[in-house]
């Protein structure tokens, strides 16, 4: 069964999503940029979500985790919840 890792940085819009997009892409690291901006309590984990399987998240969540390229970060990426950076940090098949 398919298992991914991921963390991920929750913001309520697309140009605050860009801009810490920017900040990681430029060497800050995503665990800090998501203690100190994401809305979600996974924050105080450097937005870690820990392992899940598909239909765990929503929809739009679990396309690009299961889809997406492991390391790199991808998004923004909206959903009910708002703007997200996400992180695969692993994903078996």
């Amino acid at each position: 069964m398919k298992r991914a890792s991921a963390r991920h940085i929750l913001v309520a819009s697309k140009e605050v999503c860009e801009t810490l997009k920017a900040e990681i892409e430029g060497g800050k690291d995503f665990a800090t940029v998501a203690k100190e901006n994401s809305l979600c309590p996974s924050k105080r984990d450097g937005g870690a979500l820990g392992t899940f399987s598909p239909g765990q998240m929503v929809r739009e969540f679990d396309e690009v985790v299961f889809t997406g390229e492991v390391g790199k970060v991808l998004g923004p990426v909206k959903t009910q919840f708002g703007y997200h950076l996400i992180e695969i940090t692993s994903r078996t098949e």
